[in-house]
């Protein structure tokens, strides 16, 4: 069951508006005769998939849903480029549409699209505010010629541009400024010739004319003040309210705030003892600011709020110093920008241009304050299809002149407004005139309220309203038909009717009585519901079976399980499909058992398993026919003699030899192949089958007997084995008798070998040989 479900049965809706504020899933069923005997009003408001189940007719179920409508849609502005047209301002079109009804249900968000597009040649009203505090002397000698050249420039950028002139210093009172007559005089010290110090000056209102700009701006004077931060906010303030005295139209606004130091704010005006809040209003007498004296500097915040009111966007061109400090301020108003001023304002036309550049390609979306219990959040599509989500949808950069960005807006209301009236919000782009109304309508009631019978006979004596197939009753009653008064609820006669057979519980303890009649009470899960007369059925307190209500088989109802066909049981545990008793023969279980609840109960004890195939102490299937077979087949075996009456069970067929026997592949049915052995030690084939209930035994006519021993090849075998063997002993010792020879005769040589013969002389010797010389022999 779906959480939606449960929040539409808790929420504990009496009638159908009620019911479609709790969530854009609920429905109400309009049917009278909907409700079960014991089940509350509320019980009509559910989520749509359970109204359908429990047999709501689809015409029946009220679900009212929002839509949205398109009131105003002009296309935005597409200019030929080589067309020199003039549009007024107000005939140029930047977004679209411009009006839109939405009818919002509570919980249901409606999605549009709004699509944005830069027009080009777009008119633009600049309005130049300039600090004339003494530091700024050399500045304003460059700003005097800023008319004409600024105008050159911007031709580039528009063809309608207007320029105006503003200057402020400080607020005119101690210690901002020295109050001595001489000081208030001339301000500035030494023979410097100022003016007298002023809180703000309108000098030109907007122009076409840059001639005239240069001239008034000619004609200004430097003044002076006592400490560093300037009076700029009150000035800031005056040019964003005083319209009329500026001469603001509905176009690009640019307000161009020049200054060389750091600004005051709320709560600094105290030091001059002025403690009354600036009332954002405007104050301009002959073009200047008269109650500078009197109401304190604006907030940031204030300033916001007007220059977005105004559709001002600003420019802060400040020096190098106080960067950071209009950075800060920067990020705090929306659609402005800070640009670097060099020390003598030489820079000022480059830097207008690049920070309208920088304004003007980034486009923020804005709405106004929405009623309570609305929200809104966009998407945007930028420029090469880059979506950005949450802060970021509401805005797109880098936007050039003539593209188009998309947003799509969706807005959700979380609940009725009490008045239930029609709303309006305003969307629109910062810094730009064009806005977007929408509509808000919100859907507090069913259609069919609309046809309720006011104090209908239906209701108990008229004492409600019957719409929506139910009672929607008068103050001051309750009761499923409005039929008891709130003071009369609790009496005894009356909780009689709420007691089964008289019995001491009310409404068996599962629900309440309400003037008479049973209100069964609500579970933590929706789908479980009590009902009946007095409560006393419920639709989860049913037997159950693998941990499942009714099996998973069936549905519960008032405690007792409604099985779905092919089961049965007080759990619905019991299939009554015999599939799975089916053995593999096709009987069922196996002809020995019945089949109870989807598995097999076997008859006979020695058979078991889930389709009574398996007996383990069943001799098997061959064996069983052995001596059957044995004495029909070749008249021999144990039942040789009783083979008439015992063996005419089956059908015998005898085929030549074993490829003749019947073969398992060519089978439908089951078969049996066996080999046996009779008391000769021969073999016979045969084949068991069970055809159509006949059983048939095709057997090979020609036993297999093992034919005698041949003795003549086995004598002579074994003898000529024993000679083999003698003979093979017989080589191998003659072979290691030669081995060991070898090696004793090696040894010899190499003894020989090592012999050494002593050569010493016989002492006993006497040589046979004397030798006799010739005495007279001379030697000649």
């Amino acid at each position: 069951h779906s959480g939606a479900g449960s929040i539409c049965i808790k929420a504990n809706a009496q009638s159908c508006g009620e019911c479609i504020q709790v969530s854009e899933t609920c429905g109400w069923c309009a049917d009278e005769n909907f409700l079960s005997v014991g089940e509350s009003k509320s019980a009509r408001c559910d989520d749509l998939e359970s109204l359908k189940k429990r047999k709501c007719p689809d015409n029946k179920i009220e679900n009212p849903r929002g839509s949205i409508k398109v009131a105003q849609n002009k296309p935005v502005t597409n200019r030929k480029k080589d067309v020199a047209e003039k549009l007024k301002p107000e005939q140029i079109t930047q977004i679209q549409p411009q009006k839109l009804t939405l009818t919002l249900r509570s919980g249901e968000p409606q999605t549009f699209d709004l699509k944005f597009k830069r027009a080009e040649d777009y008119p633009i009203d600049l309005y130049y505010l300039m600090d004339l505090s003494f530091s700024m002397e050399d500045d304003l000698e460059k700003v005097k010629n800023l008319g004409t050249d600024l105008m050159r420039e911007m031709k580039e950028i528009t063809s309608d541009f207007r320029i105006g002139f503003g200057s402020f210093v400080e607020k005119t009172v101690m210690p901002y400024i020295s109050t001595t007559p001489a000081r208030l005089l001339n301000p500035c010290t030494g023979n410097q010739n100022c003016t007298s110090p002023f809180s703000y000056k309108n000098v030109l209102k907007l122009t076409d004319n840059g001639d005239e700009f240069n001239r008034l701006v000619s004609q200004q004077q430097i003044s002076g003040n006592l400490d560093s931060p300037e009076g700029g906010f009150d000035a800031i303030m005056q040019v964003a309210v005083c319209e009329e005295q500026i001469g603001w139209r509905n176009v690009t606004r640019l307000l161009v705030f020049s200054t060389d130091a750091g600004f005051h704010f709320a709560g600094d005006g105290k030091l001059g003892g002025i403690v009354l809040p600036n009332d954002g209003k405007c104050h301009l007498e002959n073009n200047v600011y008269t109650m500078s004296h009197y109401y304190d500097y604006p907030s940031i915040a204030h300033l916001v709020q007007k220059l977005s009111e105004h559709n001002i966007q600003t420019i802060f061109a400040v020096t190098e110093e106080f960067q950071p400090v209009y950075k800060e301020l920067k990020n705090l108003i929306p659609k402005s920008a800070v640009g670097t001023l060099s020390s003598n304002s030489s820079n000022v036309i480059q830097l207008i241009i690049d920070a309208y550049n920088s304004l003007s390609s980034e486009v923020i979306l804005e709405n106004g304050r929405l009623p309570e219990g609305v929200s809104i959040t966009y998407k945007s599509i930028c420029k090469n299809g880059v979506e950005g989500t949450g802060e970021n949808g509401r805005k797109c950069s880098n936007i050039s002149i003539g593209d188009e960005v998309f947003f799509k807006i969706s807005i959700e209301s979380e609940k009725c407004p009490l008045h239930g009236k029609s709303e309006t919000i305003k969307i629109k782009p910062l810094g730009f005139t064009e806005e977007v109304e929408i509509v808000l309508n919100f859907i507090c009631d069913c259609q069919c309220a609309a046809q309720g019978q006011p104090n209908s006979e239906k209701c108990h004596e008229g004492n409600g309203t019957f719409e929506c197939g139910s009672c929607k009753c008068n103050e001051g009653r309750i009761g499923r038909l409005c039929e008891c008064s709130k003071d009369e609820v609790r009496t005894e006669d009356l909780d009689a009717n709420c007691r089964k057979d008289n019995g001491t519980d009310i409404c068996s303890n599962n629900g309440d009585c309400v003037c008479g009649t049973c209100e069964c009470k609500k579970r933590e899960n929706p789908a479980e519901i009590y009902s009946g007369k007095y409560c006393e059925c419920d639709n989860f307190n049913c037997d159950r079976s693998h941990n499942k209500l009714c099996g998973g088989h069936g549905r519960c109802e008032c405690r007792k399980c409604i099985c779905d066909a092919n089961y049965t049981g007080s759990a619905c545990d019991c299939s009554l499909d015999t599939s799975t008793c089916l053995a593999k023969n096709g009987q069922i279980c196996n002809g020995r058992g019945t089949c109870e609840c989807g598995s097999c109960k076997c008859t006979n004890p020695k058979f078991q398993g889930p389709t009574c195939e398996i007996c383990p102490t069943c001799p098997g299937v061959c064996a069983e026919h052995k001596d059957c077979v044995q004495c029909r087949a070749f008249e021999a075996g144990e039942k040789k003699d009783t083979c008439e009456r015992d063996c005419s069970y089956f059908q015998l067929i005898k085929v030549k030899d074993r490829d003749k026997l019947p073969q398992p592949t060519d089978q439908s049915f089951p078969l049996t192949h066996c080999k046996e052995r009779d008391a000769n030690d021969c073999w016979f084939y045969y084949t068991y089958a069970i055809r159509n209930d006949t059983k048939e035994v095709f057997v090979v006519e020609n036993l297999e007997c093992p034919a005698g021993p041949d003795i003549i090849p086995i004598v002579a075998g074994v003898v000529a084995g024993i000679v083999l063997i003698g003979l093979a002993l017989l080589l191998i010792w003659k072979l290691l008798m030669i081995i060991h020879d070898r090696r004793e005769f090696a040894k010899f040589e190499k003894e020989k070998m090592n012999a050494k013969w002593d050569t010493g002389e016989n002492p006993i010797y006497k040589s046979a040989v004397t030798t006799v010389v010739n005495p007279k022999y001379e030697g000649k």
